[in-house]
Formats: C-alpha cells, sequence, structure tokens
C-alpha cells in the first residue's frame, strides 16, 4: 500500500498481529536490527524508546549516527531524527479485518528511502513468524 501527501510518502503492510505485538517490535530498540534494513546495531540507555530517546545507530557502511526520537505517541506513531535529519515515522492503525496496518513515512524529498521501507516491512513480517532472538 502506497499513499502520498504534500509533506510524506508512506508505505504500508497489513499484519495479522496485533497492534500492541507491533508496537513492541518497532519500539524495542534490541528489535531494530531485525527487521530495519539500514540499522546493523544500536547503543542507547533505554530499550524501548519514548519521546526523548536518544542514542546511536550502526549503518551498514561501519558509521554510528546520532539519533533522537522527536515524536512519540504511545501504541500510534513515533517519528525520528537520525544524524539531525528527520527520518522515518512509524504510524499503526487498526484494520479493518483485526490485525493491524503498520505505516513508515517518510519525507517526499526522500521518495528513494520508500523502497528501503518496503524491505523492512517485509523483515518484519519475517519477524513475527520468527521466535524473538534476544
Amino acid at each position: 500500500m502506497l499513499k502520498i501527501s504534500k509533506k510524506c510518502i508512506s508505505v504500508g503492510k497489513t499484519f495479522s498481529a496485533s497492534p500492541d505485538i507491533l508496537w513492541d517490535l518497532i519500539t524495542d530498540t534490541d528489535q531494530w536490527p531485525r527487521w530495519g534494513p539500514t540499522v546493523k546495531a544500536v547503543r542507547t540507555s533505554e530499550r524501548y524508546i519514548s519521546k526523548g530517546s536518544e542514542g546511536q545507530v550502526l549503518t551498514p557502511l561501519g558509521i554510528w549516527l546520532p539519533f533522537v526520537v522527536t515524536d512519540y505517541e504511545h501504541e500510534y506513531f513515533w517519528n525520528w531524527k537520525v544524524a539531525s535529519v528527520r527520518a522515518t515515522g512509524h504510524r499503526l492503525q487498526s484494520a479493518d479485518a483485526g490485525g493491524a496496518i503498520l505505516w513508515f513515512e517518510v519525507p517526499v524529498i526522500a521518495f528513494p528511502y520508500i523502497a528501503i521501507c518496503r524491505m523492512a516491512l517485509n523483515c518484519i513480517a519475517d519477524c513475527l513468524t520468527e521466535s524473538p532472538k534476544r
């Protein structure tokens, strides 16, 4: 699924998992490397993010970049800046047939990153069928 607005482009996928399971997966920094193609590792003092959470992510290029969670509404939406640049928004929406739709939002100027977001959605689907790796 794809949505386009003046400010962002969103790509989404419907999951049969409950919204709270999806929320747990996308806010647990220990899990980010499992589903985030551009996150190889995370350094932060908080396992679960909230507004103002800070840390660093290791990119596939081997570079550690700082991040901060700029917007956060529990079990609904979070957004962050990576290296002081507005990055991906993460939004949950209840699905009509049960489960939830997870949307990734990127600024229009970063539209090629939608391909990475599609990969992440597929990785999340894989994570939901595997046992947790902790």
